[in-house]
């Protein structure tokens, strides 16, 4: 069987689902920048130190290292700038994103179904 994830992310979290037929089980990881306070030089991008999304990224790629398929989603341009970190520095990941999707902010619950039904609709295409 195989293990297929839903990752719903923003700049603050990423809530990464594991998705089976007959449920799901979440985990939540934050982003270093929710828990700090830094004071801006410039611009709203001035709030995240230069580490704070990598060292987010990273702990999600590993979070997702047994996935066999994964689903990118959220509100954002988080899960683009997630993609895009999957594609230069964690090449083993970049082949199981099968999709990104733009999302509001369902319930755990609500992206688990969601999942399940573009899983399901992604291998009838199969």
């Amino acid at each position: 069987m195989s293990t297929n994830f839903v990752v719903w992310l923003d700049h603050q979290e990423a809530r990464v689902i594991e998705v089976s037929p007959d449920g799901f089980d979440e985990t939540s990881i934050h982003s270093p920048a929710s828990h700090v306070q830094r004071h801006p030089k410039g611009g709203r991008e001035g709030n995240q130190h230069p580490d704070d999304a990598n060292k987010f990224f990273h702990e999600l790629t590993q979070a997702l290292s047994s996935a066999v398929e994964v689903l990118v989603v959220g509100p954002s341009t988080a899960k683009l700038h997630f993609v895009k970190y999957v594609h230069k520095h964690a090449h083993e990941l970049e082949p199981k994103i099968v999709g990104v999707e733009t999302v509001d902010h369902p319930t755990d619950a609500q992206i688990a179904a969601y999942a399940r039904k573009y899983f399901l609709a992604a291998g009838q295409k199969h």
